[in-house]
């Protein structure tokens, strides 16, 4: 290379020759008022300064974003800059290489979480974090958070289920009203039915349905509905059967509020001679043995592994300990035959059901020997409802499970039930339930988690009709996403789950079907 300034300092030529060929640039000076030796400094400092900038640049290239002296920083900021390179993406790699590192290493103990994201930009103000403290404390900051949500979730839950349990002062209140009229008023007392109406109580040519609960204002849904959906409303009898404590109430509602012309008989399980403890050990076992009775009125979450525990899974297990499991009036379905040995086939409905349709064609269904006649619950694509095998039930890593039950088969639903009394007294259902609540007991409540549908399932295996769907719509006491096109089709609305109607719990969107069944003004403010 060769540098040639001419002589009136007006240009300055730059050659190289290589291998023959010879470039040439020329560099004019743009006024004489620049002096020789000022030129002259000016390109021996861009010499010496130009090697310098870049060798520094390509160091801290080499070195990366962990080693960053205060020298290499401005090499950082002004290198690719001198050099028309944007940075940015790099920073970006190395600051995921950084959050990939922190994911992999523990939290340093002792490190101070900020509690919301104002403090945490102060934080950052304040004490300078370098980019890997900060990934902790971002890391840190996330769990405590989603450990905090998650607990927020199980204790709604256990809120949940404690309301679902308890009896909300309004009924309670009713309750005790009607029973203070059973006690002073003469009409509440009068027979059900009257004298002259006795024998249709087991005539079949009647339509005889079945109910039993203590609950006052949702049996008097259940009867309203069914009478005012009925195209033949003189033909129908409800049996109600109830406990000692709520007979009373029960009697005066439907003595003072008659659903005529259909027949109405309030029973208590005090009455039936037959539903002794001696025919029922099983029942009696369950009401005193003492891991029963923790399991189903003890703490729910002591011995629960909440880490490792889903919140549909917990909210599964509370609904599966409801105290009602232990209920006679839960288990009293499976002695129908004898409770009622005069009928031949009877409807069988749960109280927290809506009659939106006439029932009588379910007395016409052949259910072909068979002795229950439910709708099937394994045959929908909705996985909260209607996609349920006993697979969802049983534990099958049970050996008596395993060895007697096909974990596909598919289950059904309780709540609305055809049973043909005549084809039950020949089967050996009740047995067989009491055999499987023996083993259960034996295996310390370890081969199933839900209350009486699991040994109904086994018991009744072999014996069950399935009707159509559009008979007995199920989930809307726990499907808050239920299709209301479908559930004003549905013959019978039923809200088995927690979010029951009379409570404060229910979906309001799904209310208004069985709060337009209660009879009176006044009635409905006890059931808010």
């Amino acid at each position: 290379m060769q540098l040639h300034l001419s002589p009136s300092m007006r240009s300055i030529t730059i050659s190289s020759s290589n291998g023959g060929f010879v470039d040439l640039m020329k560099i004019k000076v743009a006024a004489r008022h620049i002096s020789y030796r000022t030129l002259f400094h000016t390109i021996l400092i861009l010499a010496f300064l130009l090697p310098f900038v870049f060798i520094l640049t390509a160091l801290v290239t080499l070195e990366g974003v962990n080693n960053c002296s205060s020298l290499d920083c401005l090499g950082r900021r002004f290198g690719p800059r001198l050099l028309g390179r944007d940075d940015s993406g790099r920073l970006v790699r190395d600051f995921y290489k950084i959050l990939n590192q922190v994911n992999s290493e523990e939290i340093p103990s002792g490190l101070k979480l900020p509690d919301s994201y104002s403090q945490l930009v102060s934080d950052m103000k304040n004490n300078q974090y370098d980019a890997k403290t900060f990934g902790f404390i971002l890391k840190g900051t996330i769990e405590k958070f989603e450990r905090e949500i998650r607990e927020a979730k199980f204790a709604e839950l256990m809120n949940k289920h404690f309301a679902a349990s308890s009896i909300p002062k309004g009924i309670h209140c009713l309750s005790l009203r009607l029973t203070d009229e059973y006690s002073s008023n003469a009409h509440a007392r009068k027979q059900l039915p009257p004298p002259e109406l006795l024998p249709l109580l087991s005539d079949n040519s009647m339509y005889h349905f079945v109910l039993s609960t203590d609950n006052i204002l949702a049996a008097s849904v259940v009867v309203a509905s069914a009478v005012q959906s009925s195209l033949k409303p003189e033909k129908i009898v409800f049996h109600v059967i109830t406990d000692k404590k709520t007979y009373a109430g029960m009697h005066s509602w439907f003595a003072l509020n008659p659903v005529s012309p259909a027949i109405v008989e309030v029973k208590g399980v005090h009455q039936f001679d037959w539903l002794t403890r001696e025919n029922i050990p099983v029942l009696e076992a369950i009401e005193s043995h003492n891991g029963i009775r923790n399991y189903y009125h003890g703490n729910h979450v002591t011995g629960a592994n909440l880490s490792e525990t889903t919140p549909r899974t917990f909210a599964s297990k509370l609904q599966a300990r409801s105290p009602k499991y232990i209920s006679l009036l839960n288990h009293i379905r499976i002695y129908l035959p004898e409770l009622f040995p005069n009928l031949d086939k009877i409807v069988f409905l749960d109280d927290d059901v809506v009659i939106q349709r006439d029932l009588a064609p379910l007395w016409d269904i052949d259910l072909e020997g068979k002795v229950n006649g439910a709708v099937e619950t394994c045959r929908g694509a909705d996985e909260w409802v209607m996609s349920k095998t006993f697979r969802n039930y049983f534990n099958f890593s049970h050996p008596l499970i395993s060895q007697n039950l096909n974990p596909d088969e598919c289950a059904w639903a309780y709540g609305m039930n055809v049973f043909d009394l005549r084809a039950w007294r020949k089967a050996r259902i009740r047995d067989t339930y009491h055999s499987w609540l023996k083993e259960n007991l034996n295996a310390n409540l370890t081969m199933w988690k839900l209350g009486t549908l699991p040994p109904a399932l086994i018991a009744f295996k072999g014996h069950v009709h399935p009707i159509d769907p559009s008979w007995h719509m199920l989930g809307l006491g726990y499907q808050n996403k239920t299709n209301l096109e479908n559930v004003k089709k549905a013959a019978v609305i039923h809200y088995n789950g927690q979010s029951k109607p009379w409570l404060p719990i229910g979906f309001d969107h799904l209310r208004p079907f069985w709060t337009k069944e209660v009879k009176g003004r006044g009635i409905i403010e006890f059931a808010k």
